[in-house]
């Protein structure tokens, strides 16, 4: 379908339109069915960058990793190595605290068992998330922060060279405040934000500013599902505590075009992935 014939805004359902073009590896990070991650190799001898792709969806099932395979596979041709990542959600057992954020980060860090193999440069990593897969790549990037009691904590987390968030959910406070995805956020933390301060803490990215990662937010003007103002409100507490975070905001998009990448807002998408990979 091209996208003049798409409705605009796009919609969750056109997503089913998308290619699904199959990975190339099809790598298990745990014992769930849910704990894989797909390797989508570029040409070339390597050693390739890297980019951990996070699908969104209000951190729920049945939502999952095939609504970015186009995506996926759109960077891999432009000389990114990608793997994409599925996790346990809302609705699938161990999902919510702590598995999701957990496996997300287990997930992450498997990446270190295949570099070798696949000559991935774990020196050029990047962490590319959609929605609420925004909220965790963001966390990914805060992840080096929690302190070893956390049930979230993990050693040596893989060091991010940034964080690319499209759409992202950057505040669970404010989230659930404003019923971003209805009542995902009280359901992920077990309990109201109010109620749940520590594991607020440990798990929504503004309460870990700085997170000490360059970060790029790309927006759609027409976005009705997450409003920009979560992001405009985090890049102003970010650059407060000392990060660098850019934010574009596309004219024309809602939500789901920043994931289509035959879609207008492909090169902004593709320029934050690269800038996110070339800053120091």
């Amino acid at each position: 379908m091209s996208q003049d014939a798409r409705p605009h805004p796009m919609r969750a359902s056109d997503l089913a339109a998308l290619p699904q073009p199959p990975a190339d590896h099809v790598v298990a990070y745990g014992e769930a069915p849910q704990q894989l991650a797909e390797l989508r190799l570029p040409s070339g001898a390597g050693p390739h960058p890297v980019a951990i792709l996070i699908h969104g969806g209000c951190w729920e099932t049945p939502w999952a990793l095939d609504q970015l395979r186009s995506l996926a596979a759109a960077l891999t041709a432009e000389g990114f190595a990608t793997w994409s990542l599925e996790y346990r959600r809302l609705g699938d057992p161990g999902g919510g605290w702590p598995g999701t954020l957990a496996d997300v980060g287990r997930g992450a860090d498997r990446l270190r068992d295949v570099a070798a193999a696949h000559r991935l440069d774990l020196a050029r990593v990047v962490a590319v998330g959609h929605s609420a897969g925004g909220h965790l790549a963001l966390w990914l990037g805060a992840r080096h922060k929690l302190q070893k009691g956390s049930a979230l904590w993990r050693p040596d987390p893989l060091p991010l060279r940034g964080v690319v968030a499209l759409a992202g959910i950057p505040d669970l406070r404010a989230a659930a405040e404003g019923r971003v995805c209805g009542d995902a956020v009280p359901r992920l933390l077990q309990g109201a934000p109010a109620d749940r301060s520590d594991r607020l803490a440990q798990s929504s990215p503004i309460e870990l500013l700085p997170l000490g990662v360059p970060q790029r937010l790309v927006c759609g003007v027409l976005d009705s599902l997450v409003p920009n103002e979560l992001a405009r409100a985090y890049q102003a507490a970010a650059a407060k505590a000392g990060d660098k975070v850019d934010l574009e905001v596309v004219e024309g998009v809602g939500h789901f075009e920043l994931i289509d990448p035959v879609g207008t807002a492909w090169v902004a998408v593709l320029q934050a992935v690269r800038t996110a990979l070339e800053w120091p």
